[in-house]
């Protein structure tokens, strides 16, 4: 179970050969690395599940292996999305192994990586920025000095809401406890990978970001910033795994309005348990949760109901089929407009 979806094994792995399973999209949410949050978001489990679908499939259409295998509805048999006629929050997959990094006092040992051949999870989050919209975590991480302008490749600082002439590439861990931002060198040899499939790594990434860009704008949407998951299969190729180019992995916006969770952020980020959460990441990034006293509050009902349309109606965009019947953006970003 994770914080959003849920994990069915039908097939468990192992080092030679994937197995397979099934992601259900659930309604549940999370902010800050904190998890399930109080509130469900109605529709936003089969939105994720469609759009998520859309992307894999156009690109193994372009020859980028993925680990899809189909959605899930009526018949309880894998399909491609031509093939459905109404919403589905399962998605079948092939499952790979998670080799989890060993907690070492306030660090993790990934040593266990260098042997691996195959058919695991890449413990990283790649992620491309076409922009620096307000609020984006490389302000603060400038701020602090946990990065520089040169790291980023950019020639100057920048400024909330600049678009970037060229796209940059970041990169995180995966599985510890709070994402941690790393460099390239260190991401490369915690992961146990070599120059060549780093530089794969990244030239996928450029392409996954082209892709959704070209099929968001015509909705009038921008692409700002994505995150991508990797893993090798059992002959060490790179394959595309998790799910990808939905509002939950990207920032969109509309005319200035965030198209994604970013909205439920905003609202977050004004609470006590918001200013709760980031003294006590500061004060241990591992256990950090244990330390926060108060529980989030829920949404107010109506942003609620307005952030569900707003999955169904990327949904709709997106796959360019009618699966939702929800109502243009523009509408709904105008009255949640009034409510954040």
């Amino acid at each position: 179970m994770g914080s959003v979806k849920d994990l069915e094994v039908l097939e468990a792995p192992s080092e030679g050969k994937p197995g397979r399973g099934r992601f259900h999209f659930s309604d549940r949410y999370s902010v800050f690395d904190w998890g399930e949050m109080p509130d469900l978001i109605e529709g936003k489990g089969a939105a994720l599940c469609l759009m998520g679908a859309y992307f894999f499939e156009r690109l193994e259409d372009m020859g980028m292996p993925t680990h899809y295998l189909g959605v899930v509805g009526k018949g309880g048999v894998p399909r491609r999305l031509s093939e459905l006629e109404e919403p589905a929050d399962t998605m079948e997959v092939k499952l790979v192994r998670v080799v989890e990094p060993r907690p070492a006092g306030d660090a993790y040992d990934y040593s266990a990586y260098s042997a691996e051949k195959g058919n695991f999870l890449i413990p990283l989050e790649v992620i491309y920025r076409n922009s620096l919209p307000e609020g984006s975590s490389v302000f603060k991480r400038l701020e602090e000095g946990s990065v520089s302008i040169e790291d980023l490749g950019l020639e100057g600082p920048p400024k909330p809401g600049e678009r970037l002439e060229r796209p940059i590439l970041d990169v995180s861990t995966k599985l510890e406890s709070t994402d941690r931002y790393l460099g390239w060198e260190e991401a490369r040899e915690i992961a146990g990978l070599s120059p060549r499939e780093l530089l794969e790594l990244k030239e996928a990434t450029m392409r996954i970001n082209a892709l959704i860009t070209s099929v968001v704008e015509p909705l009038g949407l921008e692409n700002q910033d994505g995150k991508v998951e990797f893993a090798f299969d059992e002959n060490r190729r790179l394959m595309l795994v998790d799910v990808l180019g939905t509002p939950d992995e990207c920032r969109f916006e509309y005319r200035g309005m965030p198209v994604s969770k970013e909205i439920a952020r905003i609202f977050y980020r004004g609470t006590e348990w918001s200013r709760e959460v980031e003294e006590a990441k500061r004060a241990n990034r591992i256990e950090w949760k244990g330390l926060v006293r108060q529980s989030p509050p829920p949404l107010p009902a109506r942003m609620k109901e307005l952030v569900s349309l707003l999955y169904k109606s990327c949904c709709d965009g997106i796959t360019g089929k009618r699966f939702f019947g929800a109502p243009p953006l523009e509408e709904i970003l105008a009255e949640l407009g009034k409510n954040i």
